[in-house]
Order: C-alpha cells, then sequence, then structure tokens
C-alpha cells in the first residue's frame, strides 16, 4: 500500500473519532476503537492482525499504567475524604499571604494534588479559592480562576501521577521517574509565567467585574482559612466536612489529631521514591531494594497503603472503604478510555505511519515537538478533551521518536502541551469553573480559555530548547 494512502486513512480514522464524540456524542472509548479497527481495516492488516493489535496494544498500555492510575485516583479518594485540600488551602493563606496565595496554590495543586481526580479537585477547591479572591486585591476572582485553570489542565499532562502523564509515559515508553522530573522541571515555570502574566493584564484593565463576573452572591461560603475559632462551626475549612459524608463532630476529631504533615506524608513518599529511583538510573547506580521500592508501581502501593492506614485512624474504616469504592468507580472509566488510546495507537503504529513520517522529519530540527504539538492542539479544540487529544497525538507520532533519535520524553511532553490548547466550552473543566467562580461565559473565556493556552504556548516555547540541551 502506498505511503500516501496510509497518511489518508490515517487522518479518516482521527477524524471519524472526532466526529464520533462531537457530532454524535457516541462513548469516546467507542469512537476510539471504531477509529482503530476502520484503520486496520482500511490499511489492509487483515481481521485477525487487527483485532491482535486493538486488544494487544490495549493489554500494554494497561500493563504499563494500569496499576498506576488506580493506586493513584484511589489515593486522591481517601485525601478527599479526610479533607487536606482544605486544610491545605488554609496553610498555603498563612504561609505565603494573600498577594502570593495565587502561586502557591498553583504550583502545590500542579506538582502535588495530581492524584485527586480532576474534577473533584476542582470542586473542593474552587469555593475556597472563591471566597479568598477578594482578599487578594484587584480582579481577585480572575486571578484565582486562573489559576486554577492553569494548574489542574498542567497537572494532569506534566505531573506524575496525573492520568494523562500516565497514559502518555506508558504510550511512549518513558520511565516514570523520568517524566516527573523533567515534567516538574518544565511545570514550574510555566505555571509561574503563565500565572503571572494573566495576573498583570487582569489587573491593567482586562477584567470588567460586571461583565466578567455573575452578580449573584454564593448560596454557601467559606469562610477565610484560619485557625478555628469555633471547634462547632461547619464554616470554619479547618473543621468543613466538604464530602457530606460525616458530621462536623467526626471531622473535628480529623483536624485536631492528625497534622497535615501527617494526611500528605505517603504520597510525598510515594513520589519521593519515584525520583530517587529515577536519579539512580541516570547515575547508573544498582541497589536492588531501592530499585524495588522505587519503582512506581510498589512506590505508590507503598503511598496508597500508608495514606489509607492513617485515614482509618483519622475519620474510620466505614469511610474509608465508602473513599475507596468511590475511587474505584471514578478510576474505571479512565482506565478504559487510556487502554483504548494505547489500541489506537498500536493500530497506528502497525500501519507503518511511523516509518512514514520519521522520512520527513530529523532529530536536528524542531519539527516533530512542534507537529505533535499542532496535532494534539487541533484534536483538544474539536474534542475537548484534554486526555483524548493528548494520547492520540502522541499515539500518531510515537513510531517517530526512536526513528530520529528524539528523546520520548519531550514527544510526552509536546503532547502534553498541545492538549491544553483552547480549553472552551466543549470541556467540563470550563463550565464548572465558570459556575463553581462565578464568572460569566466571558469571564471564563478569559481565565480558562486564554490562561490555558497561554500556559500551552510557554510550555511548547520551553520544551523545544529543553530537547536541545537535556
Amino acid at each position: 500500500m502506498s505511503d500516501l494512502w496510509i497518511v489518508i486513512n490515517t487522518a479518516v480514522a482521527v477524524l471519524a473519532v472526532v466526529v464520533f464524540i462531537v457530532r454524535f456524542h457516541l462513548n469516546p472509548v467507542v469512537s476510539l476503537v471504531l477509529g482503530a479497527a476502520y484503520l486496520g481495516l482500511a490499511t489492509k492488516l487483515g481481521v485477525s492482525t487487527t483485532v491482535d493489535t486493538i486488544t494487544g496494544g490495549f493489554g500494554e498500555i494497561m500493563a504499563e499504567v494500569g496499576l498506576l492510575i488506580a493506586f493513584g485516583v484511589l489515593m486522591g479518594a481517601v485525601l478527599q475524604e479526610m479533607n487536606a485540600i482544605q486544610r491545605l488551602v488554609g496553610t498555603l493563606l498563612r504561609t505565603f499571604g494573600p498577594k502570593r496565595l495565587p502561586y502557591a496554590l498553583s504550583l502545590t495543586i500542579a506538582t502535588v494534588l495530581q492524584s485527586i481526580f480532576l474534577d473533584v479537585l476542582l470542586v473542593i477547591s474552587a469555593p475556597l479559592a472563591r471566597n479568598l479572591a477578594p482578599k487578594i486585591g484587584k480582579a481577585g476572582t480572575a486571578r484565582m480562576a486562573t489559576a486554577l485553570a492553569i494548574s489542574l489542565e498542567c497537572g494532569i499532562v506534566f505531573m506524575v501521577p496525573g492520568v494523562a502523564t500516565l497514559a502518555l509515559a506508558g504510550l511512549l515508553g518513558v520511565p516514570l521517574g523520568k517524566m516527573m522530573i523533567y515534567g516538574f522541571v518544565l511545570i514550574v515555570p510555566v505555571v509561574v509565567l503563565s500565572v503571572a502574566i494573566m495576573s498583570f493584564v487582569f489587573r491593567h484593565g482586562w477584567w470588567n467585574e460586571s461583565k466578567d463576573e455573575q452578580q449573584i452572591r454564593p448560596s454557601v461560603t467559606v469562610d477565610e482559612p484560619t485557625e478555628p475559632t469555633d471547634p462547632t462551626d461547619p464554616t470554619d475549612p479547618e473543621e468543613y466536612d466538604a464530602s457530606g459524608t460525616g458530621g462536623v463532630a467526626q471531622k473535628v476529631r480529623v483536624e485536631k489529631q492528625t497534622r497535615l504533615v501527617v494526611l500528605l506524608s505517603p504520597l510525598l513518599t510515594a513520589l519521593v521514591l519515584i525520583a530517587v529511583g529515577a536519579v539512580l538510573d541516570v547515575a547508573e547506580v544498582e541497589q536492588p531494594i531501592v530499585s524495588f521500592l522505587s519503582s512506581p508501581v510498589i512506590a505508590l502501593l507503598i503511598g496508597l497503603i500508608g495514606t489509607c492506614l492513617i485515614a482509618r485512624y483519622a475519620v474510620g474504616q466505614e469511610r474509608v472503604e465508602k473513599a475507596l469504592a468511590r475511587g474505584f468507580s471514578e478510576s474505571g472509566q479512565i482506565l478504559i478510555l487510556t487502554g483504548v488510546g494505547g489500541s489506537l495507537a498500536a493500530v497506528i503504529g502497525e500501519a507503518g505511519l511511523g516509518d512514514i513520517l520519521g522520512g520527513y522529519f530529523t532529530a536536528s530540527t524542531a519539527a516533530p515537538l512542534l507537529m505533535v504539538w499542532a496535532i494534539a492542539a487541533a484534536l483538544h479544540v474539536a474534542v475537548g478533551s484534554v486526555t483524548i487529544s493528548a494520547i492520540t497525538s502522541a499515539g500518531i507520532l510515537a513510531p517517530v521518536a526512536p526513528l530520529i533519535g528524539l528523546d520520548p520524553v519531550f514527544v510526552a511532553l509536546a503532547a502534553g502541551a498541545g492538549s491544553l490548547f483552547a480549553v472552551h466550552v466543549t470541556s467540563n473543566t470550563f463550565w464548572l469553573l465558570q459556575s463553581l467562580m462565578g464568572q460569566t461565559t466571558r469571564g471564563t473565556l478569559k481565565t480558562c480559555s486564554v490562561g490555558v493556552s497561554l500556559a500551552s504556548v510557554i510550555a511548547i516555547l520551553i520544551i523545544v530548547p529543553m530537547s536541545y540541551v537535556l
């Protein structure tokens, strides 16, 4: 089969996936499998090879990241049950003060809290951010909303154990420790620069409260996170039961007896172990026990077990079990979606697209990374899903990386960066930010769409020189 015919059919398959999702509202999982099946048959892989490649691609990506995603989501669900996020916001406010809060909150969410499912993390943190917005100065709502949008979206594509990060690393064969270190090096300047630029333009007149904010007071507010003054006040963030599953008295017991650093210590320990493993790999040091403990699956398992043990003491076994059940429910769709993304990528690779595209690029140019970014951006504009666009774009060009000598970690980061471009009205995050932060659609287009798109552009501008230096 001619190279042109393979390229055309790959484009048709991807376009069909977009049309199925956007026009016919077909489930993304089904759409991706249909696209993979069409591509396999259209490129004459044969029925048997097509089916084997689809199932093999699913199994291969699950073997890489299935347990990691499950452990990360479960850990996040238990942290949510322990009210860790509300307490963390209060600690950040007391430590950094109101003016630095957007930077402190965005960096913390982007780097530390990615085990928590994005929508859940947004629902927990947005009411606190909205209540604190008037205290940080001019255009406070805009600045806090932008900080949340940028940190949440960047975190899931750049930082371990963000679900899209795990999927990208698995698809491209990037060691998770390496992905975490490179992602951290990238995400810090991206978040800081993006929040700083957006804050500057908002403070200098690009935010109109009468047009960009809803003029309706929220029905429930949360007091400024300070030291609790009334242990029976459910609106105090130190005591507030955001989960709705426990009473005030039980939540008081959590906050009085369990320090925040203790609640977060298993998650932090897991991340440190993964980072240590990555450093040892780079240094070519072999320590069997350390290598075992620092392997991502074992490290996250240790984090999950530690979090559950602390939660059992803090909130009781019944609530731990409820949190785990919720986590299993949330992780199911993520796992299947990640797996079928691997199926499409496997069929694309089997069809030979990588060999074709590899002839057009050389490792001495930035074209491959810019191509990955552009494809992911276009897919995100069409589909509205950061995860789907990142996985699909990486799958299309994953076979190119080894052919041209480009480190796959940069392909993964470029795909993640492109998938951030133009978060708009097809995104659930967009509408959650609008309602929870009290913005109009016009205001949300500024804080979410423009803010995250700026982060996308800044990210690729950093990734390209990183690929030459690192």
